[in-house]
C-alpha cells in the first residue's frame, strides 16, 4: 500500500446526493383485454428511469418490472393508464399448506396460484415437528424405530 493510497483512504468524498435504490422485480396485477391495453401499460413501464427489463403475460393478467426502480411508483404509472392495478397477490399453489382455506381460494386466480394469506400457513402450534433423525440409530444402523 502506497503513500497515496493511505492518504486518499482519509480523503473519501462520498456524496448523498445519488443514492441509487437497489435491483428488484416487481410483479402486478393488471387487467388487459386487447393487444392495445398490453402496449399502453408496457410503454407507459419501459419509459420509467431506472427499468430494465418489461414482460407482460396478457393471460395471467401480470406484469413483471426489473430495475432500479420504487414499486410504488411504477404502480402509479400503471394506474395512471387508466387499468385497475394491484401488486401481485398471488403464489404457487404448491407452496401453501391449506390451499382451500377461506380467503386463500379465488377463482379468478391464475391456474396454479392461490391469494397470499396467513391462515393458509400453519402455525408453529399447529403442526407438530417430525424429527427423522431420531428415526434411526447409530449404534445399530440395520434398527429402525419405525418397525
Amino acid at each position: 500500500m502506497g503513500a497515496l493510497d493511505y492518504i486518499s483512504n482519509f480523503c473519501s468524498f462520498t456524496s448523498t446526493r445519488s443514492k441509487r435504490k437497489p435491483m428488484q422485480t416487481v410483479e402486478i396485477k393488471v387487467k388487459m383485454d386487447c393487444d392495445g391495453c398490453e402496449r399502453r401499460v408496457k410503454h407507459a413501464v419501459s419509459s420509467m428511469k431506472g427499468v430494465k427489463t418489461v414482460e407482460v403475460n396478457r393471460k395471467q393478467s401480470q406484469v413483471t418490472v426489473s430495475g432500479y426502480i420504487d414499486p410504488n411508483k411504477v404502480l402509479k404509472r400503471v394506474k395512471s393508464t387508466g387499468k385497475t392495478a394491484e401488486f401481485w397477490p398471488y403464489i404457487p399453489q404448491h407452496l401453501v399448506y391449506y390451499p382451500y382455506v377461506s380467503g386463500a381460494y379465488d377463482k379468478r386466480a391464475p391456474a396454479g396460484f392461490v391469494r397470499n394469506v396467513v391462515q393458509a400457513f400453519p402455525t408453529s402450534s399447529n403442526v407438530p415437528e417430525e424429527n427423522f433423525v431420531s428415526f434411526f440409530s447409530d449404534d445399530n444402523v440395520h434398527s429402525c424405530s419405525i418397525m
